[in-house]
């Protein structure tokens, strides 16, 4: 698998150099040159196969000879051993739920496979991979448990203050081993700049071995894939056609996989990208003017993002023309007030408690619903990561998983930062 970056696309790369520097010096993101297509025979028989099945034919497409497809196949049973059931709430409308994983979110499917990747190209002489990771919610509680224990990595997670859940943080913070964890005063905005700005520092580079496992990283981009072609087999057995997927979207790596998905020829009809009031990229689509802006605190956190990186890789998969782009997606956003009121009403008419991305994703598919195609919208997260926002009667309804229960047991092990990129590169300095 060769690999370019966006801003640079004379640039090519190998598979495991895009991993470990998984953030281009022109401050681009990598992309493959080439996009294998899915054969239309495994299309066609697509509802005989299995979760692991489908997600083994899609990672040896993608990541090619850099890894024996026996040692692929060993890393996706490992990574992806959960399930991902596609609910029917009525005949044209489905949930796809992403949270059975260990953090109870759709982040497990990125941070388990890459990590198991990681661990599989490092050498065992090479120098402590350090991992440094934005959260604005889920990516960090994800990240701590797929590296947990991993030899020869060490992870730093860096969260907003106050802008997590109590869950979240428990799942950020209370690990220990060779996962650490720094809360922010400041916003995921802030998090993900001076992550990004260390990996353009010279001095960090030259005393560590630096990656990402946020989204921008294109091992979290791969894995991603899976649950979008799993979805679409799903639907094929119950006999659904005109497949349209509602995506909860703050750094847009999430619907930046399923579009990957469908460049690579999976019969999707369209997808809509449902955010909070951080609305950059539908106000995007609809004035044609890209204008990233602080992000504002919501219910919705994990969406919580004012200039999405993963936007510039889906530019680059429609040739950064805005009218193609029109074509296959459509974008929808929702205050606090319209995420409860959908929160509310996933329950009244259908008996289903969604977390509050969730109902953000199922507004939009109510807004844009047609009659002829099956709606997908995808759950995100546990609603127990939420259990806050919800009125008592669907608070009481929720059931707490016991790996919850165990995390009120553990303290806290987080360390306070400044919102400045002078003390983040003094604590790796003297860490």
């Amino acid at each position: 698998m060769k690999l370019y970056s966006t801003n640079n696309k004379s640039l090519k790369i190998s598979f495991k150099e895009a991993v470990f520097n998984s953030f281009p010096t022109d401050k681009g993101l990598y992309m493959p040159v080439k996009i294998p297509q899915i054969s239309e025979e495994f299309l066609q028989n697509i509802t005989k196969y299995s979760l692991q099945e489908i997600a083994l034919e899609a990672a040896s497409s993608l990541i090619g000879e850099d890894i024996p497809k026996q040692d692929l196949k060993n890393i996706v049973e490992d990574a992806i051993n959960f399930e991902v059931p596609l609910v029917s709430l009525y005949d044209q409308l489905g949930v796809l739920e992403l949270f059975h994983g260990p953090s109870l979110a759709f982040k497990d499917f990125g941070a388990r496979f890459m990590s198991r990747i990681m661990s599989y190209l490092s050498n065992s002489k090479d120098k402590t991979l350090d991992i440094l990771v934005a959260t604005s919610g889920d990516t960090g509680g994800a990240v701590a448990l797929g590296f947990l224990g991993v030899k020869g990595t060490r992870v730093t997670i860096l969260y907003p203050k106050g802008k997590v859940s109590e869950i979240q943080k428990q799942q950020l913070t209370t690990n220990g081993q060779n996962i650490r964890a720094l809360e922010v005063e400041g916003t995921f905005d802030d998090c993900q700049a001076m992550v990004k700005e260390a990996f353009n520092d010279a001095e960090l580079n030259s005393r560590f071995r630096l990656t990402s496992a946020n989204s921008i990283n294109i091992a979290r981009l791969i894995p991603q894939t899976f649950y979008y072609i799993y979805a679409y087999a799903q639907a094929k057995r119950n006999n659904k056609n005109n497949i349209v997927f509602v995506v909860p979207s703050g750094n847009f790596g999430n619907i930046g996989a399923g579009l990957l998905a469908y460049k690579m020829g999976l019969p999707v009809k369209h997808f809509i990208a449902a955010t909070n009031v951080n609305d950059t990229v539908p106000q995007y689509l609809k004035k044609g003017l890209y204008t990233p802006k602080p992000s504002i605190q919501t219910l919705s956190n994990a969406m919580d993002v004012g200039n999405p990186s993963n936007w510039v890789r889906i530019m680059d998969l429609f040739d950064n023309n805005i009218e193609n782009i029109r074509k296959t997606i459509s974008a929808y956003s929702y205050t606090d007030k319209d995420t409860l009121i959908g929160i509310n009403e996933l329950y009244e008419k259908y008996k289903y408690i969604a977390c509050p991305h969730t109902a953000v994703a199922y507004l939009a598919a109510k807004n844009h619903f047609n009659p002829l195609n099956y709606t997908i919208f995808l759950s995100t997260a546990h609603p127990c990561k939420f259990i806050d926002v919800y009125p008592t009667n669907l608070k009481d309804k929720i059931e707490i998983p016991e790996q919850v229960k165990q995390l009120e047991k553990k303290k806290s092990l987080a360390h306070s930062l400044k919102n400045n990129f002078s003390d983040f590169k003094d604590f790796l300095l003297s860490n």
